[in-house]
């Protein structure tokens, strides 16, 4: 599912598309804003949002060999709530493997 369809699904619930549209953008832009702000966004049962520090490191180019310096940065990590694995789970076990 990609935005567009999100906002679909939004807006058979909410009546109308335009609605469903600034809806989705307000809650991504203020998930963001808060996550880039340093603020843990935690939702129950669904998850959490949170940034995390990665140091800097030393890694290796994997076709010379040589080594790199990679700078430090931060990055947005998403926790799947309790809730949400359990339905991500159930899911999993309807789907037939290959």
């Amino acid at each position: 599912m990609n935005k567009r369809e999100l906002v679909d699904a939004i807006a058979d619930r909410v009546g109308d598309k335009k609605t469903a549209n600034e809806a989705v953008n307000a809650v991504l832009d203020a998930i963001q804003k808060a996550v880039a702000g340093g603020d843990k966004v935690s939702i129950t049962g669904f998850g959490a949002f949170e940034m995390v520090h990665k140091p800097a490191r030393t890694a290796r180019n994997p076709s010379t060999g040589a080594p790199i310096k990679v700078a430090e940065s931060w990055a947005p990590r998403f926790r799947p709530g309790a809730d949400f694995k359990e339905q991500v789970n159930a899911g999993g076990k309807r789907v037939k493997k290959k």
